[in-house]
């Protein structure tokens, strides 16, 4: 996963990721939405699993103030902001 930002956590003596929050695979030069990670200047980190920067699995979200939500539906969550999706409301018989 990559970040915009990093802050240091006393607890665990660590920099965790923080701010806008990007799907990253190690190897690749950009992020699963396509941004340039040197361009856009984010940090990566390869020891955090997506799992771990979401708010409401906890973990490591602590500084995390928005997941990318292109990066989010690629990883396989949906935004909570987003709502679920397209739905017909008055179907016809």
């Amino acid at each position: 996963m990559a970040a915009s930002d990093r802050w240091w956590d006393e607890d665990d003596g660590r920099r965790p990721p923080g701010g806008e929050v990007h799907a990253w695979e190690p190897g690749a030069n950009q992020t699963l939405c396509g941004r340039s990670l040197h361009r856009s200047r984010l940090a990566t980190f390869r020891g955090v699993d997506w799992l771990d920067i979401l708010p409401e699995t906890g973990g490591d979200a602590d500084a995390v103030r928005r997941v990318r939500p292109r990066c989010a539906s690629v990883a396989g969550r949906r935004d909570v902001d987003a709502g679920r999706g397209w739905r017909r409301t008055n179907p016809r018989p």
